[in-house]
């Protein structure tokens, strides 16, 4: 179950424990104004400098972390996962993050690992057995390319985590009732998983002679559900717990950014995870 909190306004997911401090932030809460208010987080937006550090500041003190613990991602839509530590504290908002990479994954106390969204899904990761997080950015095209299961498999890999120990939690993006795509996005989805994505893509009604039809092969505009599908790969990855968030960005306008509602004049929200110290 997702919480709202304030102020400044974030979400919360009841499936992690006390040992980690999380958030999905909104768009309220901060100093930041015009197009970008108020608690934009993303330092290539047009922001004021200052105004974001700020926001980091006022977010991190009702959460639990400080701006100078932040670890940024580089978002590309890819599925390149890295580890990050402590050396790359301050990385994204204090120097510019040099590698691509839409997953970062720790197991190291104190790093606060940011990953950004505004209609993307955003997904946090906890082992509390090995003791690691992760921040992940999934768009359509990192959801087709499974980048939630990469970052699983990186955290076995590197930590030994066993996938059925992992809780996850899926955050607020834009919704299946709005996420309206052209054919290429579900040929993609079912490329990548098979016929069990088919459930969580729905056709768009198409008038015939014959009246409505929902068939696949009869239409051209489909609404998929980028939640759903990344708790399937994060299922296939030996993931047992996902929490999943009902709020749609594009529904939600006024406390969420979604980019398909005003395209680049628009902040960005964060996710954030971070062991405790």
């Amino acid at each position: 179950m997702f919480r709202m909190n304030t102020p400044p306004e974030y979400l919360t997911s009841d499936v992690f424990s006390c040992s980690v401090v999380h958030c999905f932030s909104t768009r309220r809460g901060g100093v930041s104004a015009g197009h970008l208010s108020s608690l934009n987080l993303g330092v290539h937006r047009g922001d004021d400098w200052a105004n974001v550090y700020e926001n980091y500041r006022r977010l991190g003190a009702a959460v639990g972390f400080t701006p100078e613990q932040t670890v940024f991602t580089r978002q590309t839509h890819t599925d390149a996962v890295a580890r990050v530590g402590t050396a790359d504290r301050g990385v994204g908002l204090f120097r510019e993050v040099e590698p691509e990479r839409d997953g970062i994954y720790t197991d190291e106390p104190g790093v606060a690992l940011v990953c950004f969204s505004a209609d993307c899904t955003p997904i946090l990761l906890h082992d509390p057995v090995q003791h690691a997080v992760a921040a992940i950015h999934a768009g359509w095209r990192g959801t087709a390319l499974g980048i939630a299961a990469r970052c699983v498999e990186a955290m076995t890999r590197d930590f030994g985590t066993d996938p059925a120990d992992v809780q996850a939690a899926i955050g607020p993006c834009i919704g299946s009732c709005c996420f309206e795509t052209d054919r290429n996005v579900p040929d993609a989805m079912i490329a990548a998983l098979g016929p069990e994505a088919e459930q969580f893509i729905r056709p768009a009604a198409r008038h015939k002679s014959g009246g409505e039809t929902s068939n696949f092969a009869s239409v051209e505009k489909f609404f998929p559900d980028l939640k759903r599908l990344n708790a399937l790969w994060l299922r296939r990855a030996g993931v047992k717990t996902v929490d999943i968030s009902r709020d749609c960005t594009h529904c939600q306008p006024d406390r969420f950014w979604s980019h398909r509602v005003t395209g680049q004049a628009r902040g960005s929200m964060a996710a954030v995870i971070m062991l405790r110290e």
